[in-house]
């Protein structure tokens, strides 16, 4: 169903056009080996303080080369990247590169403080990784406090040149990156959450490609416009980049047809509306009308939250508009009728848990899925909010009395070193007080864990990891809890791709539920949902030595301690094994 939206002179006088991306390769040059086709591209990401306006208001915010978002990334299967991050600003950065296993690569993770200490100011690091059985919409952005909200951009990697889409070539690729405005610094909102012990404040506007729209105050100028032909096929990249929100995403009369999932091809299956978590992608085929339509059209997202914590509950928009070459006057632009679509509810679980389910891995024979049929170790991790002791002599605005704010996976609250782990590890220094590998593999205790919550919701904090050797075939069953209320979270897993064999509402049942997984076609992500007030199992091969961080995409709950960490020992052979740091890896 659609509905107009009425039309204001205003919007379309001012309306800043933003067509779609044109496709532009970077220069490359010849490798020396032929692991990655003999193809290498070279970037170079200058980390630079940037006056950006948006909503009316002008704010100094860390950019890549001045862009935001920032530049797009691109590679084909089996090329090899070369990112050479030079930091202008006095914040410590790092660059993930979200999505990419990193293969034997995990100097060049990025996480802070897991695989590499920050790259201080007036300092630089090269970041080299190959596109290995990997194909997609990625994205990378920061990975220390909250500058991520500033610092992303899309990453794609294209099929190696002897390969095409499993489904009809597209007549032209759109990313379109969702993310969240502050109007103030993003590093003093959470600065200021962490030392009061209280919820940040919620952004002031969410974006398309940086763009806020025109329903938000001082926006109109700000619009994402996209100008489509009739009868044409348009791949669009969506990209979640937002902070702490998981979105809807719908267009006015038109449907979707969802292809890819996390850079894995899915079985394609249509839909007016799509569910995209932080930290997720999703390729989706748009086929334009056939011919001509005098209309523009609404795209719109707005977050799914279920909640108790507060959150930007506004809308987002773009247009899409047809073209067919003729000039029109501004009157009849202003006249145009506007059409928007219909949205769940914000807080529709049932929906979310549908279209999640609607995911299947392709599971073809040239892209197969490769799902552990059995497993060698088991786990079952809690998720979830909690509290801690307010500071002697510190005012606090936790739920309760002389409390904080705190997240957990089973009760530990995650507190990053002071030196990087991985470091550590490869060093064999990891016993001298910089991590524990005492990690609980499932919950302190048993309780119900979906239902009246416990009167105790303290959590503890430490720095504990899970060790597992080479090859190990992994399950997690993650398991929400209802603490201080039941939500969902977007846990993502650093170097590996985890199948989801199973999700649920409720307590997991380890008697019944196991026997309804589905190990013949999952689907396979690097960022899964855990539902709201139910649980989502995992499976993964562990065939990437290093240390790898799994935490929670909205980032208030990882900035509260919902990650861990995991250590994959080194395999037998040579290709097994981590190679040595590089020379320029930076210092704490």
């Amino acid at each position: 169903m659609i509905s107009a939206i009425p039309s204001t002179a205003a919007f379309f006088v001012a309306s800043l056009f933003v067509t779609s991306f044109l496709w532009t390769f970077p220069q490359v040059v010849l490798a020396a080996t032929s692991n990655y086709e003999g193809v290498t591209r070279h970037y170079h990401f200058n980390i630079r303080l940037k006056n950006v306006t948006r909503l009316c208001h002008t704010k100094s915010m860390v950019t890549v080369n001045g862009k935001f978002p920032g530049p797009r990334v691109v590679a084909r299967e089996g090329e090899k990247l070369v990112v050479k991050v030079v930091n202008h600003v006095p914040n410590n950065v790092t660059i993930h590169w979200h999505g990419v296993r990193q293969l034997r690569s995990g100097w060049s993770d990025g996480a802070s403080y897991i695989t590499q200490c920050p790259i201080q100011s007036g300092e630089s690091y090269v970041y080299k990784f190959s596109m290995v059985g990997q194909r997609g919409t990625l994205f990378w952005h920061a990975h220390i406090s909250w500058l991520r909200a500033t610092l992303y951009g899309p990453l794609i990697i294209l099929p190696s040149r002897n390969q095409s889409y499993p489904f009809a070539k597209p007549y032209k690729e759109i990313p379109i990156l969702f993310g969240e405005w502050w109007n103030v610094d993003p590093e003093a909102v959470i600065a200021q959450a962490l030392h009061t012990g209280g919820g940040p404040n919620v952004s002031d506007a969410y974006t398309f490609n940086g763009l806020p729209g025109p329903l938000y105050n001082c926006s109109t100028n700000d619009t994402l416009r996209l100008k489509v032909k009739p009868g044409k096929r348009y791949l669009l990249r969506l990209i979640n980049a937002a902070m702490n929100d998981e979105l809807f995403f719908s267009i006015a009369n038109h449907s979707m047809t969802i292809v890819e999932a996390d850079a894995t091809y899915v079985k394609p299956f249509n839909s007016d509306i799509i569910v995209i978590g932080p930290g997720q992608t999703t390729n989706v085929v748009l086929e334009t009308k056939p011919e001509y339509i005098n209309a523009t059209f609404f795209m719109l997202a707005r977050p799914y939250s279920n909640g108790r914590g507060t959150f930007d509950n506004s809308t987002l928009a773009g247009i899409l508009e047809y073209d067919n070459d003729t000039p029109f006057s501004k009157s009849h632009l202003k006249n145009l009728p506007h059409l928007k679509p219909n949205l769940p509810a914000m807080n529709d679980a049932s929906f979310v848990a549908n279209f999640s389910g609607k995911l299947r891995s392709l599971n073809s024979e040239e892209y197969p899925a490769n799902v552990p049929k059995s497993v060698d170790r088991s786990f079952f991790f809690t998720v979830g909010l909690g509290t801690m002791p307010c500071p002697r002599n510190q005012r606090c605005e936790g739920p309760y009395n002389r409390t904080k704010l705190s997240a957990s996976v089973n009760n530990v609250s995650f507190v990053l070193p002071w030196v990087a782990i991985l470091e550590q590890h490869f060093l064999g220094k990891g016993d001298n007080g910089v991590y524990s590998t005492d990690f609980p593999v499932v919950p302190p205790r048993a309780f119900n864990y979906t239902g009246k919550p416990p009167n105790n919701s303290m959590v503890r904090s430490g720095t504990k990891v899970v060790v597992i050797p080479y090859n190990t075939r992994v399950e997690v069953v993650l398991q929400d809890t209802s603490i201080l209320g039941a939500e969902s979270h977007p846990l993502h897993l650093h170097g590996f791709n985890m199948f989801v064999v199973g999700q649920g509402f409720g307590n997991f049942d380890p008697n019944a539920d196991p026997h309804r997984f589905n190990l013949v076609d999952p689907v396979e992500r690097n960022t899964v949902g855990v539902p709201s007030g139910g649980w989502v199992a995992i499976r993964f091969i562990a065939d990437n030595p290093g240390v790898w961080l799994m935490h929670c995409h909205i980032d208030v709950h990882m900035s509260w301690g919902l990650r861990m960490a995991w250590i994959v020992n080194d395999g037998e052979l040579s290709h097994q094994k981590l190679p040595p740091p590089p020379s320029d890896l930076p210092k704490c």
